[in-house]
């Protein structure tokens, strides 16, 4: 097994950086929690991952604060330089708040916080991410958002379709897509073109042991120490 150094930021507000230390610990790995006003990176970083959680309190909007802070410009820079970086809820938010992602994330369509166990649909897996799913598998992960309703217009949402950047949608226990918060199409995942900067409102770091319902996001986090 390749063993990963993994660096998970950390905002005032962030509350699943600690789950996904585990997370990633679990599986073997190198951890390291980046506090948002260091400048850089650890070095030999293999995946940079922006955790979930309320950074800032989700003022404003979600992620638009954070999208400020000093270690997002090397994140950027370390995206833009191919590394691997996965956003996860608000880190999704965060990394669509910058561009590194297309779309946006807004108000469920309830206008409720849903917090539950939800069947997820993988709908690509040829990337570093997903490759050690199967396409069309369904997954059991848990979703704890206000704002995970996804928004991109039909021509954005056209070039996801065409270069396969829609990764996850949300679905019942037969694989049916289901409406949990409004998202176009039932997203509940995506990459960038380049796909090696993905995004995700479900919390595969929660789903790492049987006895809290689904170990699941082993079969997700995984994925790249295969890539």
């Amino acid at each position: 097994m390749k063993k990963l150094t993994v660096s998970i930021l950390q905002f005032p507000g962030t509350n699943c950086e600690y789950d996904t230390v585990y997370a990633f610990k679990k599986m073997g790995h190198h951890t390291h929690i980046v506090w948002h006003k260091e400048e850089n990176l650890p070095e030999k970083t293999d995946l940079v991952v922006v955790p979930g959680g309320f950074s800032y309190g989700d003022y404003l909007r979600s992620g638009s604060i954070a999208r400020f802070s000093p270690v997002m410009k090397a994140v950027k820079q370390y995206a833009e330089n191919g590394g691997r970086v996965l956003g996860i809820c608000n880190g999704f938010q965060i990394l669509t708040e910058m561009g590194l992602l297309p779309g946006a994330l807004k108000r469920n369509n309830n206008l409720h916080f849903i917090s539950k166990h939800q069947t997820i649909k993988v709908i690509n897996q040829d990337n570093a991410f997903l490759n050690q799913c199967s396409k069309d598998e369904i997954l059991d992960i848990p979703v704890a958002h206000a704002d995970g309703n996804y928004y991109i217009d039909d021509w954005g949402l056209e070039e996801l379709e065409k270069n396969g950047q829609i990764l996850l949608k949300y679905c019942d226990t037969d694989g049916t897509p289901t409406v949990l918060n409004g998202s176009v199409e039932q997203i509940a995942g995506i990459c960038n073109s380049e796909k090696n900067v993905f995004g995700l409102m479900p919390h595969p770091e929660r789903a790492m042991e049987f006895v809290l319902g689904s170990e699941d996001g082993i079969r997700m986090l995984k994925g790249f120490q295969h890539a």
